[in-house]
């Protein structure tokens, strides 16, 4: 078993884009790099990453900001954004021109379409080719007039750019097959790979944990790292989740903003549990605490493969953080999702005496609320589902002999139960013959807890009251 190699200097950071929720692909990047710094005594940045102006937008940065406070993913500083930095990228831009790692260049949308067309039709990759680089004894096109430029870095022709990834092993990209990166736009506004390594730079960031489909801007960012004389981080790429279908994991899959699990009634311990299986592994465990996932993270057991989201592994992890969690976390959770729905246990049998019962039925608070509000909502009409059920032989004869029975019977389960029994027996039933109709008539629906400790819950009064008015609708 791993223990925890303490290094306070590592930091890791979650950078996301604010232009849209925090899904689960996003929330198990930021729990690797949480658990990694946490496992190492290091420090959890949170940075985010909003120079997409036209798609960023407060309320999706609420939305990561809600996401990782309900996960309970504490981070040592941050929030940063990266639109209140700008001023370091501008002079950061303004050192690499000064000293020749980048230039102006005034290619129209037009020019670059038609590169393009030039290099499909020659059969070549097509890329930026270079048309205002400086070179030594070349001549640039005069600048046109009124045209603001882009500012491009100037990327090395030769060599290669390697890094021993944390996931996938050693990676080597020839600089041949990167052009030469836009690193700021016509107004000014710098781009995303100019901004992460400024940052990861500035920050100190020592080991950057991401998705796999980062591994592309990896080389530009490290060439753009050398040029501003940084230092290289660590690199880890994590494989993507993909939905059950083993296709890219989307809305139909449960690609959601981690809050709605919250109003699914998923518990973020469980979340959490479950988030990290998907691509981390200790052994064969499968139930871990959180204490657990930080004692034993370690980079060695990140899968390189892709991980499926499973719902129904997701449900049964949750069951059992349900079924071993707080008394009184479940009690105040279902009263405020009861109330949220509408139904009152002023009236009604005890709360936690209804969660003991039927807490083994749920896999969600969501579900433990709807078993829990059978028995404080009132029944409805259920004369079409009960009188098919009546027109059995000896069905309401036995029903109205056990509502009799029931005036003078002992309140127990055992009682209760002795009762049925006897009563199946004397008018030659079935037990489903009998307790189908009671479920119907105390609840409105045919699928309960076990029927005597339903009618012991509800109590001698409530029960005789819906008895009555159930077969009176029927009489």
């Amino acid at each position: 078993m791993p223990t925890n190699s303490t290094n306070p200097n590592i930091r890791t950071r979650f950078a996301p884009s604010p232009t849209g929720y925090l899904h689960l692909g996003g929330a198990r990047t930021a729990l690797y790099s949480w658990a990694f710094a946490r496992h190492h005594g290091g420090q959890f940045i949170l940075r985010i990453e909003d120079t997409d102006l036209e798609r960023s937008t407060p309320q999706a940065v609420q939305a990561i900001l809600d996401g990782m406070h309900w996960l309970g993913l504490d981070y040592d500083e941050g929030p940063f954004y990266q639109m209140q930095r700008m001023d370091r990228y501008t002079a950061m831009i303004e050192k690499l021109l000064a000293e020749g790692h980048a230039y102006p260049c005034y290619c129209s949308q037009d020019d670059l379409h038609q590169m393009r067309e030039q290099q499909r039709k020659n059969g070549q990759r097509m890329r930026y080719d270079g048309t205002w680089r400086p070179e030594p004894g070349k001549v640039l096109p005069t600048p046109p007039e009124g045209v603001k430029p882009v500012i491009r870095f100037k990327n090395p022709l030769t060599g290669a750019v390697s890094w021993d990834d944390l996931v996938k092993g050693p990676i080597s990209i020839n600089n041949e097959e990167l052009d030469d990166l836009i690193i700021a736009r016509q107004d000014g506004t710098p781009t995303y790979n100019f901004c992460v390594v400024v940052d990861d730079w500035e920050m100190k960031i020592t080991h950057v944990i991401r998705g796999d489909d980062h591994i592309n801007n990896t080389p530009r960012q490290i060439n753009i790292l050398r040029a501003i004389g940084g230092d290289q981080p660590v690199y880890g790429h994590i494989p993507m989740i993909l939905g059950p279908d083993g296709e890219k994991l989307s809305k139909r899959h449960g690609a959601v903003a981690v809050t709605q699990y919250d109003d699914e009634g998923f518990l973020p311990d469980a979340m959490i549990n479950y988030l990290a299986r998907l691509g981390w592994s200790h052994g064969d465990d499968e139930i871990f605490s959180r204490d657990q996932l930080v004692q034993w993270f370690d980079s060695t057991s990140l899968s390189k493969s892709a991980a499926q989201f499973d719902p129904e592994k997701l449900a049964w992890v949750n069951a059992h953080y349900m079924k071993q969690a707080d008394p009184a976390y479940l009690l105040s959770e279902t009263q405020k999702r009861l109330a949220q729905a509408g139904h009152s246990t002023e009236s009604g049998p005890a709360l936690q005496d209804v969660l003991a019962l039927v807490l083994e039925r749920a896999s969600t608070l969501v579900q433990l609320r709807d078993e829990a509000a059978l028995f404080y909502r009132p029944v409805g009409d259920v004369k079409e589902t009960l009188l098919p059920m009546l027109e059995e032989a000896g069905v309401k004869e036995a029903l109205l002999e056990f509502q009799s029975a029931l005036e003078s019977a002992e309140w127990s389960h055992e009682a209760i139960s002795g009762l049925i029994k006897s009563t199946i027996k004397a008018h030659n039933l079935k037990m489903p013959k009998l307790a189908m109709p009671l479920r119907v008539l105390l609840t409105g629906i045919t699928h309960t807890p076990s029927i005597d400790k339903v009618i012991v819950l509800f109590g001698r009064e409530e029960t005789r009251r819906r008895l009555a008015q159930g077969l009176g609708a029927v009489a």
